[in-house]
């Protein structure tokens, strides 16, 4: 990717984790994920990430959130935004998250690339406000890589450290990953790689070479967790990548404001983008750039 690319901005639009006593803008019912999706396409988001929650907030796995979430968003959006569904996740069997892909059919999905400890870390307390074990082995990456391609399913490639990038070569070798990739660079968790520009430019430079002249390259992005996301979105940008904001990832305006919904945090990336002389990509822009054909 160069700075002539234009900029895909995805939206985190609800994790798993946060919820409205710490953000009241979270959505939780299907109805409010529609309304986020509209804000986020009138600003300029092109692709939206969901993880599912029942109408209570209670994260979700179940086909049927999935399905209510993904119709509301297409009823309010139709095919203005790419849909994204995640697959990461602790305690819930592979067979399921596969299961809410075949039935649902999303354009894109989250793939953990690897392995890691996942932490948050309190400088104030001296202690780990959590800490666990995100285990993504070789054996299940492989299996949600094949029920992808089986489906169509575009692979979103979540790289947590420079070994994730790394993993994606004998994947290639082994026919399951076909280009143009599309990898995302994590930055910010506790037990993954330190979030620096100097850092993300290493992970840009070990992403396999593909795509050719003849067809489209491969596409990278930036997904910054909490309050290094600004920054490390300006790097995205500077070195011609694409970036993911949400309040998934990061509650806050780089003014240190709360947001009131995505919108906002859309809005400051369009801006940002437009500001170091890029523009964001259309929807159809988006699905060309990654290789999805609807």
């Amino acid at each position: 990717m160069s700075l002539e690319d234009p900029v895909v901005i995805t939206c985190s639009i609800s994790g798993a984790i946060a919820n409205r006593e710490q953000c009241p803008a979270i959505p939780y019912t299907p109805a409010e994920y529609a309304s986020e999706a509209r804000r986020i396409v009138d600003e300029g988001g092109v692709m939206i990430h969901i993880h599912a929650r029942k109408p209570d907030g209670t994260p979700s796995y179940e086909v049927e959130d999935f399905a209510a979430i993904t119709a509301a968003i297409r009823a309010e959006v139709g095919e203005e935004v790419i849909v994204n569904f995640s697959t990461g996740t602790i305690g819930v069997p592979l067979e399921k998250r596969v299961t809410y892909l075949r039935e649902c059919r999303p354009e894109v999905a989250a793939l953990n690339m690897g392995s890691l400890n996942y932490a948050k870390y309190s400088r104030s307390r001296k202690e780990f406000v959590f800490s666990m074990v995100f285990q993504n082995p070789f054996e299940e990456i492989i299996e949600l890589l094949e029920a992808m391609n089986e489906l169509h399913i575009k692979p979103e490639h979540e790289c947590f450290d420079v070994g994730h990038v790394g993993s994606l070569a004998p994947l290639i070798d082994m026919g399951v990953l076909k280009a143009p990739l599309h990898v995302d660079c994590v930055m910010g968790v506790v037990g993954g790689i330190p979030p620096s520009a100097r850092n993300l430019a290493a992970m840009v430079d070990n992403i396999p070479a593909g795509g050719g002249s003849a067809g489209p390259r491969n596409h990278w992005g930036v997904i910054g967790i909490s309050r290094d996301q600004w920054m490390l979105v300006a790097a995205a940008l500077t070195l011609g990548g694409s970036i993911r904001v949400g309040l998934e990832d990061n509650l806050y305006l780089p003014n240190g404001e709360m947001a009131r919904s995505n919108g906002e945090l859309i809005a400051k990336a369009r801006q940002m983008t437009e500001d170091v002389g890029r523009r964001p990509a259309t929807v159809a822009e988006a699905r060309a750039m990654l290789g999805i054909s609807r």
